[in-house]
């Protein structure tokens, strides 16, 4: 049988890493009669010195997925889940901290949101509170998404959201665009503007001697100024409505130097109801046709002036 420890022909190994994806923790936590929930899919994946595992098969640097998955649980319940950048955190500098032949961890953690369930009336004046304590149901809003990445001397954390569904019934137009023989589409002056927002954001905490974000905070404001920004322009184009939500954000969040946002369009279409003797005016309060596809994408990325642009382009490899 031939030898392929190492390789005798001009074939070497480019970038590896390994780990344990998703792996789902929830953790309550208690305080009295009443409870809270962190609920994470978190994904673990290292680099460094795994030349010889590729080359020979030799597991001497190599730390055991399993024992990954491991560490995600024991940490849950050791350090807690104040956020979910600080359990990323947490867990990157463990992992290139603990292990030599570790030089760079990269955790991925994607949270799911649970409000409290209100209590019903008659509950709410027997005990007094208008929720229940330990009750809960599941936001449908978005999911909240983190990627930490840390190698021994410097951090990288950037954060975002997926599937936050908005919609604008009015105050947007689409007219004066290129047209040629083969455009059909009418201009609107008056027309819905929906998307499913997709949206990462950059920190310029890059280092443990700088004051660290309060994470919990920066992704509710973060939230709040892109919303803000979506209801507030008046949109020409799903374009400009981008710019606008990248701009509130760098312009009221200190700790943010880039935002890269993914937008579909969720085209609107007024149903034609000729046909019935009915007519379908905007104005009146029309009926649509809510297409799902295909879909027009508008994707782009607004920067501190000064700041390099550093989140990939395609977001779905981040």
């Amino acid at each position: 049988m031939a030898d392929n420890s190492r390789p005798g022909r001009p074939v070497i190994l480019g970038q590896n890493q390994y780990g344990k994806a998703e792996n789902r923790v929830v953790k309550i936590t208690r305080d009295g009669a009443t409870h809270h929930i962190k609920d994470l899919n978190v994904s673990v994946s290292l680099s460094g010195d795994m030349e010889e595992v590729h080359y020979s098969g030799s597991n001497a640097n190599v730390l055991p997925t399993d024992t990954t998955k491991n560490t995600v649980y024991a940490f849950a319940k050791e350090h807690g889940i104040e956020s979910a950048e600080q359990f990323g955190i947490h867990l990157a500098r463990h992992f290139v901290t603990s292990q030599e032949p570790i030089h760079r961890a990269r955790i991925r953690i994607e949270e799911y949101a649970w409000e409290r369930i209100e209590a019903s009336d008659v509950n709410s004046g027997r005990s007094g509170a208008d929720e229940a304590k330990h009750s809960f149901v599941r936001k449908g809003q978005e999911t909240r998404l983190t990627q930490i990445t840390y190698d021994g001397e410097s951090w990288e954390v950037v954060s975002g959201l997926k599937d936050l569904v908005v919609m604008n019934s009015t105050n947007s137009e689409f007219w004066g665009y290129v047209k040629d023989k083969y455009t059909t589409l009418p201009e609107a002056y008056d027309r819905i503007l929906a998307t499913r927002v997709s949206g990462r954001w950059r920190f310029n905490w890059t280092d443990d001697a700088q004051e660290m974000p309060d994470w919990e905070r920066s992704y509710e404001q973060t939230k709040t100024h892109l919303l803000q920004a979506f209801a507030e322009t008046y949109s020409l184009s799903l374009q400009q409505t981008l710019y606008q939500m990248g701009a509130r954000i760098i312009d009221n969040r200190a700790e943010i130097d880039e935002v890269r946002f993914s937008l579909p369009n969720k085209h609107h279409f007024l149903v034609d109801l000729e046909p019935f003797g009915l007519k379908n005016a905007t104005e009146d309060g029309a009926v649509y046709y809510a297409a799902d596809r295909p879909y027009g994408l508008i994707e782009a990325t607004v920067l501190r002036d000064g700041c390099e642009a550093k989140i990939p382009v395609d977001l779905s490899n981040l």
